[in-house]
């Protein structure tokens, strides 16, 4: 029988697979994976506000998918990003300082703090300088590379798009558990590779949507279609952005060149140099600018040129 399953990509089906009652051995065996390089050092933990879907008491703008408290007392935040928002950098930081520092009470002193890991998965590449999908940051001496407060506060990031293998290539655990987060809405069955990691196996049943119920199968439709919809607003805003980038450079290289022609005509462009900073030319006026150029006598008749443009524009813009 075909299964379909749900994408972990989605906040709902991340917190649905490793924030649930029945998630606690399914999230150690992932977090033993991704940031202990499948050394067995989480032994149990504890699951905070699973299905918490808005902000963490004291945090102003934070949002987690899932939090855990480790048996050695540190504390793991974990976040799922798909699209990458405007200084969404500084949101992890802020996140992991946060929570380090709302660990303690009025009066209550800086011993008492926990360690605290900020785990950040993101469907697009955020380190362009780096090819390999985990990595590991830490704070450090510059120049001797030396760890202040070693595994005080930690950053993990993977990031999905860097992860090329596919399924008959993958050998270790922390594959596998890469591989069902990208790829697993895309499988019709239990692989038989993934059904040699147990965890991975009940990671599966729980995101298959058989066990879903209709609330929840709605509730994970509108999320879907909610990051989509972002998705999509982010790809519009690039290429608007770059296309508004294109214009602009091809008006400063008009410019330039106006510029120079001017320069070798008068000896002099300063003139018209300010007039144009502070005047919204568009491309098609530069050209017929420097097309103009040729008639001029004298740079004053230039600057008339372009005053009449910019009479000309406020004329058009008046209803």
């Amino acid at each position: 029988m075909t299964m379909r399953f749900i994408s972990p990509k989605t906040d709902f089906a991340f917190k649905k697979i490793f924030g649930g009652r029945e998630s606690k051995k399914v999230l150690i065996s992932f977090l033993n994976s991704l940031i202990y390089s499948e050394k067995p050092i989480i032994k149990d933990l504890e699951i905070i506000n699973p299905y918490n879907s808005g902000m963490i008491e004291g945090l102003k703008d934070t949002y987690l998918d899932v939090k855990a408290v480790l048996n050695n007392n540190s504390i793991v935040i974990i976040e799922m990003q798909v699209v990458n928002i405007a200084s969404f950098e500084k949101r992890v930081i802020y996140n992991l300082a946060k929570t380090y520092g709302n660990q303690l009470k009025s009066g209550e002193g800086y011993s008492k703090l926990n360690p605290v890991i900020a785990l950040t998965i993101t469907d697009f590449k955020l380190f362009d300088k780096i090819e390999d999908a985990i990595t590991f940051w830490v704070f450090k001496e510059q120049t001797k590379a030396i760890d202040y407060a070693e595994e005080e506060l930690k950053m993990v990031f993977l990031e999905l798009p860097k992860f090329q293998k596919k399924l008959e290539e993958l050998e270790t655990i922390t594959d596998k558990w890469i591989y069902f987060i990208k790829e697993s809405s895309s499988l019709e069955a239990i692989p038989a590779t993934m059904e040699e990691v147990p965890e991975i196996v009940q990671a599966l049943n729980i995101a298959d949507q058989a066990n879903l119920s209709i609330e929840e199968l709605e509730d994970l439709h509108k999320r879907e279609i909610f990051f989509e919809d972002q998705r999509g607003v982010f790809l519009k805003g690039m290429e608007e952005g770059e296309e508004k980038g294109e214009i602009k450079g091809e008006i400063k290289g008009e410019i330039k060149l106006i510029l120079r022609q001017l320069d070798r005509r008068f000896g002099d462009s300063s003139q018209v140099a300010n007039l144009l900073q502070n005047r919204n030319l568009s491309l098609e006026q530069l050209e017929d600018l420097g097309v103009a150029i040729l008639d001029f006598g004298t740079i004053e008749e230039v600057v008339n040129f372009i005053e009449q443009l910019v009479i000309d524009n406020s004329s058009e813009e008046k209803p």
